[in-house]
């Protein structure tokens, strides 16, 4: 070969083999730097969401505990701090009970209902 700019017919087998793995090797690299910098972008704009939806959890959470401040104290008056914590407890322990109760169900569906395992099976039973 007569330098970098040789004739590439002028080139062995092993020159060209050797070309296009190094090819390879920077295509895939910059492939992968590629995704990583993707990643990071949507991570970056992600982030910015999540600290949005923290906040608003926060103050979602403020507000119940002022809601449930306010219940107590209205109760107050008529059944007594005491009795009117506990009914109160026990109306938002009742109402957090249910949640769970729905949540699990749902995430029931996760596992797949008996027609699905069903079909499963038999996929993996098929020769």
């Amino acid at each position: 070969m007569d330098g970098p700019a040789g004739d590439p017919r002028e080139e062995s087998i092993g020159d060209l083999f050797g070309r296009l793995v190094d090819d390879g090797r920077a295509y895939a690299k910059a492939e992968i730097d590629l995704y990583r910098r993707i990643a990071l972008h949507r991570a970056g704009r992600a982030r910015t969401g999540l600290v949005a939806l923290v906040a608003g959890g926060v103050l979602l959470l403020a507000a119940l505990i002022a809601l449930t401040f306010g219940l107590v104290l209205g109760l107050a008056q008529w059944i007594g701090p005491w009795l009117a914590g506990l009914a109160a407890a026990a109306l938002l322990a009742l109402t957090g009970y249910v949640a769970i109760r729905l949540g699990i169900a749902g995430l029931r569906a996760l596992a797949g209902d008996e027609s699905e395992r069903e079909a499963v099976e038999r996929g993996e039973n098929r020769p």
